[in-house]
């Protein structure tokens, strides 16, 4: 095996190959003096952006040396939680595989604003014995760890603070990888924020070894060969390791949510799909639910969730593009319910997988729907200047947000039903070239359903990452998503 295929397996998501020019974004718990190696074995630090670096970009100085990142060929250190979401005074169980067998410990954070930090270390595990856990367990193009055995359980403090968190995992030779949590209750709060789990497990190629990890866009075959979403996976396992790092693909859209919102003084609570998908979010103890991230995958029971809440009156925001646009399933595995992902796709014979083919079309929840990749940022074109959302941004009619319209995109079908509504307007349209140079367009969208409950969609991936990611800040995005957040909450 060459040294090129090494590196795209040892890349986390790089080999998923979406196109999201933001990745999962800066670390926010190494905005402090750590650094991490790269695949060459070179210190970097942790806001170099890889694309700039393969340009010949100049590149800033090195800062102090830190730990390097484990990777799905060797296991250095890898692990996953007993469930996504815990309640205050519950436990979560963290199952981890060390290799070679050596000690290691956890820091948990919280992530939030922090006066600019990111996040905030809440507690640090004993030091604890590793194991070479065993290889993971594959049916088909399925792999599960649940026959991991426990490494470590933390009892959640009642007096913690909701919010997400992450476990990050350190060996006593310097290799770290992250596991991701939620701590929530059901307790009212003006916003509940949904952090799209389902869509994170549907991009996960653990383990990207060259060998056995599957997800819905990528396999392996028996030479080692990356194979693309025709033989890929159709059911996924919750019970695994995020690849690479350990992290989501597109979790910092989320994180860059958190921390700008925090810092404002948002009321939050906190869910993530699969709750909504199970029932368990109740909409009447929220003004608004906020989607933050790239939210594709979508269950039936996550759409009824959603359109009984805005019917009751909750309004919607959804802060990114290409939202609920496959329809899957959830289903029990031996760890619990709602741990087995699927989605047909195009494989195979009966209904298309797609939410505009097999029922009503996401356009009639979300306003607009999505349209494709944009494979280079445009600029944002303001529609409708003297509207509220945009009032004290500066923005006027026609004016250019540069670099808004990025990754995906959304916009209106004049030929698909729109949802119920006592008014509705776009809020940008946006021209923009495909990858074959067709000339298309972006739109955002905001409409007021007869509940009175408000749905807004951003129609672009690159909307959270103007409100917190470095380089990418807006300000008038940032004005424009508190307009819509102070309506939302006050009611007005």
């Amino acid at each position: 095996m060459g040294m090129d295929q090494n590196r795209r397996w040892e890349s986390g998501a790089l080999a998923h190959g979406v196109s999201d020019p933001f990745g999962q974004g800066p670390l926010p718990w190494l905005r402090g003096s750590e650094s991490y190696f790269d695949g060459t074995g070179r210190m970097v630090p942790w806001y170099v952006d890889p694309a700039a670096e393969r340009a010949g970009a100049r590149l800033p100085a090195p800062r102090t040396a830190g730990p390097r990142t484990a990777d799905d060929v060797h296991r250095q250190i890898k692990g996953f939680a007993s469930d996504s979401a815990v309640a205050p005074g519950e436990a979560i169980d963290f199952r981890i595989t060390v290799d070679p067998p050596q000690q290691f410990g956890v820091d948990i954070y919280r992530i939030g604003h922090y006066a600019g930090d990111g996040a905030a270390k809440m507690t640090t595990s004993p030091r604890l014995s590793g194991i070479v856990q065993p290889a993971p367990l594959t049916v088909g193009r399925t792999v599960s760890c649940h026959h991991w055995w426990l490494s470590w359980r933390l009892q959640i403090p009642s007096y913690w603070s909701l919010g997400a968190y992450v476990a990050v995992l350190t060996t006593a030779d310097g290799y770290r990888s992250h596991i991701p949590f939620l701590v929530r209750d059901t307790h009212p709060a003006d916003l509940l924020l949904v952090l799209p789990d389902v869509t994170w497990q549907a991009y996960n190629l653990y383990p990207e070894d060259g060998r056995t990890g599957a997800s819905f866009y990528h396999a392996w075959d028996e030479e080692g060969r990356l194979l693309g979403e025709d033989e890929a996976a159709t059911t996924v396992s919750f019970d695994r390791p995020f690849a690479g790092a350990g992290l989501p693909l597109h979790v910092g859209h989320s994180y860059d949510f958190i921390r700008w919102a925090e810092r404002y003084g948002y009321d939050l609570a906190y869910a993530d799909t699969r709750d909504l998908h199970a029932g368990r979010v109740d909409p009447s103890r929220y003004r608004g639910l906020v989607f933050p991230g790239h939210d594709e995958y979508w269950s039936a029971g996550m759409r009824r969730s959603a359109e009984l809440a805005r019917d009751a009156g909750t309004s919607l925001v959804f802060l990114s593009a290409n939202t609920m646009y496959w329809q899957c399933e959830l289903a029990p595995s031996p760890a619990g319910p709602d741990h087995l992902l699927s989605c047909r796709k195009r494989r195979g014979p009966g209904r298309s997988a797609l939410w505009r083919d097999v029922s009503p079309a996401e356009q009639q929840l979300l306003g607009i729907q999505y349209a494709g990749r944009v494979p280079k940022p445009a600029p944002m074109i303001v529609r409708n200047a003297g509207h509220w959302l945009w009032d004290a941004t500066g923005a006027g009619e026609g004016d250019e947000l540069p670099g808004l319209v990025a990754g995906e995109a959304d916009r209106y079908y004049p030929r698909t039903a729109l949802p119920e509504h006592t008014r509705r307007i776009l809020l940008a349209h946006s021209p923009y070239e495909d990858g074959d140079g067709t000339r298309r367009h972006q739109e955002t969208s905001l409409y007021r359903a007869p509940s009175g409950a408000l749905v807004f969609a951003a129609g672009t991936f690159a909307w959270t990452p103007a409100l917190d990611r470095p380089d990418h800040v807006d300000t008038r995005v940032q004005r424009a998503t508190a307009n819509l957040l102070d309506r939302i909450c006050k009611r007005c």
